[in-house]
């Protein structure tokens, strides 16, 4: 029998309509997705460890947010960009009231992309630069100035980037990226990067980008020393230091924001995934000052979903429950005892060689010995096959020289009971894939 007559007919059909742009679609087919839950065609139930793309924070259909959405559609939808409406006046203010005094200025868009390109244009535009500086591995969208800092495999066969983009190592200790240190980063590869990056600029300086803790990498947490160092390194060149908290901010870390226990506040604050709870909303934030000196140097960019009151009636609603809800301490408490299930697996199987990772965003990486570090993503892979066929949802890092690392980012309602759930479903599709 052919492998064609063997797929369902609704993917033959899918393949033959869409264009494929992540490789190959999943086979099972979604027609309702509940709380930390997602429900086949075929009647099965799927825990989903990845709230959907990293987005549905609260879980899926969270009432709340069905409520705003109601609400939204009842008001005003979509405007002219220069039209504001309350929603959007509510929305900057709630997040005002949550962020450092330096941060009080705020431009929502749809995507992760658009809100770092936003932040990079403004950069460019206070500073006179145009040199910008990311870290291999990270991710920040698919938008020509966003991607051209993204440093993944996504970057190959598509012509040049924007000039002016250079990487820095990420400082991942468990693979110590200059063969320095190992478990504990001191900060070396820093040193070394920026002083590399030095030797290739032309004094045109704009920014620094990066994500609190480095997703796509492999979940690389950059800690406290580390961010205090990197801002060092921002004044003294004139860099603006831009945080992409698309997956790290609302709660998730626990904390509101994920640049909170660093003590280190970015020049520019982007936000997106978590903020819409599901629905396509980010933001960009700022101070008064930059904000003031974009504005006197003549700033533009209207998209035509800027300021659209239909998602920032849900972003209201997202912040809402992040405060009453006391999310963050949830994600906190749910993260940690996920965590302790994910080391007593480790401590079961050769192949979990380190779990990572902090709040309800952990990465499980594995490899074929833990003496040799030797990463293998086709056994994560394997596993991560067997484990939907297990009914859980479970998001593999596949990029050449971070892959095999599973990102680990159920919602943050999930229960008790559910990471119990999911932590049997895992041991137990390790073992049958082992078994083989």
């Amino acid at each position: 029998m052919s492998t064609e007559s063997t797929r369902p007919e609704w993917l033959q059909e899918a393949e033959q309509h869409l264009i494929r742009y992540c490789e190959n679609f999943s086979d099972v087919l979604i027609t309702k997705a509940s709380g930390a839950y997602l429900y086949t065609d075929d009647g099965r139930q799927i825990l989903d460890f990845t709230s959907g793309q990293m987005c549905a924070i609260f879980g899926h259909s969270h009432p709340r947010i069905v409520e705003a959405l109601h609400r939204g559609t009842q008001s005003s939808i979509h405007l002219l960009s220069a039209m504001l409406s309350p929603s959007v006046i509510e929305l900057s203010r709630r997040l005002a009231e949550l962020l450092p005094p330096e941060l009080s200025r705020a431009m929502f868009l749809s995507t992760g992309g658009e809100s770092n390109e936003m932040a990079i244009r403004m950069a460019k535009l206070a500073t006179g630069g145009f040199e910008v500086i990311g870290f291999t591995g990270s991710w920040h969208g698919m938008t020509a100035g966003a991607q051209s800092h993204t440093y993944s495999l996504t970057r190959r066969s598509y012509g040049p980037v924007m000039p002016g983009s250079y990487a820095i190592p990420a400082p991942n200790s468990y693979r110590c990226p200059v063969k320095h240190c190992s478990g504990q980063c001191d900060n070396t590869c820093l040193d070394v990067g920026m002083d590399l990056v030095d030797r290739q600029s032309v004094g045109a300086y704009a920014a620094v980008i990066v994500e609190p803790v480095l997703s796509a990498a492999g979940i690389i947490e950059l800690t406290p020393e580390y961010l205090k160092a990197l801002k060092a390194h921002c004044d003294a060149r004139g860099l603006l230091l831009i945080f992409d908290e698309a997956q790290t901010g609302v709660g998730r870390l626990g904390d509101n924001f994920g640049f909170e226990q660093s003590g280190v506040v970015p020049d520019f604050l982007t936000l997106s995934k978590t903020l819409g709870g599901g629905l396509p909303l980010s933001a960009v934030v700022t101070s008064d000052t930059l904000e003031q000196d974009c504005y006197d140097k003549g700033f533009i960019s209207v998209t035509s979903h800027v300021s659209d009151p239909l998602p920032a009636e849900v972003g209201v609603t997202v912040l809402s429950i992040l405060v009453e809800e006391k999310m963050q301490e949830r994600a906190q408490k749910m993260g940690n005892y996920l965590k302790r299930g994910l080391e007593e697996l480790q401590e079961r199987y050769e192949c979990i060689g380190d779990v990572r990772g902090r709040g309800l965003l952990l990465g499980m990486e594995i490899v074929k010995d833990r003496a040799s570090k030797v990463p293998d993503p086709e056994l994560g892979s394997k596993i991560a096959e067997q484990c939907l066929k297990n009914g859980l949802s479970m998001n593999i890092v596949r990029i050449k020289g971070y892959g095999g690392v599973f990102r680990i980012a159920p919602p943050l309602t999930i229960t008790q009971a559910e990471l119990d759930q999911g932590i049997r479903i895992l041991d137990q599709s390790i073992r049958e894939v082992l078994s083989i």
